[in-house]
């Protein structure tokens, strides 16, 4: 995450009911579909491998550029597996 802030991944953004993206710095809510995945990095958790997350570093309208972190496989929400499903290419 660092590395990506650095790049200009400035923006957090979490999921919103019907594949939105709401971005954390200025509220501002984009279509997920919108969105164009810039790298994916998945993590386990050493000592659980339920212990996932999937972090997206996204491009969006009006240049944000940010990430979106949710987790992945049996502990994602509704939301995020949503949102998920309209990034996928």
């Amino acid at each position: 995450m660092t590395r990506l802030r650095a790049e200009g991944y400035h923006e957090e953004f979490s999921a919103l009911k019907g594949g939105r993206l709401r971005c954390g710095w200025c509220g501002v809510e984009v279509d997920a579909a919108g969105a164009h995945i810039d790298r994916v990095a998945r993590f386990e958790g050493d000592s659980d491998p339920d212990d996932e997350v999937i972090l997206y570093a996204l491009s969006g309208p009006d240049e944000h550029r940010g990430m979106y972190l949710a987790a992945y496989g049996v502990h994602a929400t509704p939301d995020d597996i949503e949102v998920a499903r309209l990034l996928s290419p």
